[in-house]
């Protein structure tokens, strides 16, 4: 990957708060028809040869008398329950499940689905509550840009289809100004998660991230992404710089090096400095360095270091590079970690 230089002006793209994607329910194809034996690879679609494959499914699959109009219906897959199981919560009878299961079991091995898998139906049900509901289509996401979906030809039979979406790789320059949260205003104005989570630890070497970073503070950060036609971002590249209130980050990889760094404006690593705070979310102070009232003793006492309280689950990372030489439980401390850092510092 080419090295970023902040002295050329880049194409800038401007910040949009990328939009959910909702999942495809049915295709369907006319003409004449065969009982499926496997997936067909179809072609790249766009979003708009979706949609309307879309609609005519639902129009020419019609709703049978006594029954709404198809509605869309998401399932997970429970504890303890099998894909079968799960598709026959929707209502539709033990016979019709068992034909969706075989079908798409020609493109994927359906026995090996657990607990958490989601997917999408488009369920018909019966007027008035009573009978069983029909199945119209389904879809299951088989990859970041690639799902499976069985739906309904003109004479009722079940249809496999494999469908791709098109991905771009692109460059990405988003500036703007922090509303309450840095990592939450970038991610609202499409970074991805991992882009967010390293210039926010990266910043964290400079700033008290809940103190120091206010709101309609600037920032600019330069990193890759990989999207879909319609703005899905499915995938992080690697961020390139990052600037914020005026401190700013390169990320520099020399030829041959197993891993990149980042430095400062001054060309200092950044892994030789130690993060001001080493939590990654919201937490208060509750106990700095210096003489305090021990809180078990009761008299005043040298407190030889400083107390984050945060809440259950809060991430807690190492403040620089270092090697842990002890980890134990250790009294009323808990769960305690020895690092050693360079320079003899632990």
């Amino acid at each position: 990957m080419a090295q970023f230089d902040p002295r050329r002006q880049p194409m800038r793209i401007a910040p949009h708060a990328l939009t959910a994607v909702a999942a495809i329910s049915v295709a369907l194809l006319a003409g004449r028809v065969y009982q499926p034996a496997k997936a067909e690879e179809a072609p790249a679609f766009t979003s708009n040869q979706i949609a309307v494959l879309e609609a005519q499914a639902f129009a020419a699959g019609g709703t049978p008398a006594g029954l709404t109009a198809p509605e869309a219906v998401p399932v997970q897959i429970r504890k303890g329950e099998t894909f079968e199981q799960a598709v026959r919560r929707t209502g539709i009878a033990p016979e019709e499940a068992s034909a969706v299961v075989a079908t798409l079991s020609n493109a994927m091995d359906v026995s090996s689905m657990r607990a958490g898998q989601k997917f999408e139906t488009a369920i018909a049900k019966p007027r008035g509550g009573r009978g069983d509901a029909r199945l119209i289509g389904l879809t299951m996401r088989t990859g970041p840009a690639s799902q499976l979906t069985v739906s309904r030809s003109f004479d009722g039979a079940l249809r496999l289809r494999a469908l791709e979406e098109k991905v771009t790789h692109e460059t990405v320059v988003l500036t703007g100004k922090v509303e309450g949260s840095l990592s939450r205003t970038v991610r609202r104005e499409g970074a991805p998660a991992a882009i967010a989570r390293v210039a926010g630890r990266l910043f964290s070497h400079k700033f008290d991230m809940d103190r120091d970073v206010k709101s309609n503070d600037e920032f600019t950060y330069v990193f890759d992404r990989t999207v879909t036609e319609n703005g899905r971002t499915i995938g992080s590249g690697e961020l390139m710089y990052a600037s914020l209130k005026g401190v700013t980050f390169y990320r520099f990889q020399p030829a041959g090096a197993r891993e990149a760094q980042y430095f400062d404006a001054t060309g200092k690593n950044t892994r030789s400095a130690f993060m001001r705070t080493p939590l990654e979310r919201g937490f208060r102070i509750s106990s700095s360095f210096g003489f305090r009232r021990h809180p078990i003793a009761g008299f005043r006492k040298m407190h030889q270091g400083i107390d984050f309280a945060a809440g259950m689950g809060t991430p807690v990372v190492a403040p620089a590079d270092g090697v842990v030489v002890e980890a134990r439980r250790w009294g009323g401390y808990g769960n305690w970690l020895r690092i050693r850092h360079p320079n003899g510092l632990e």
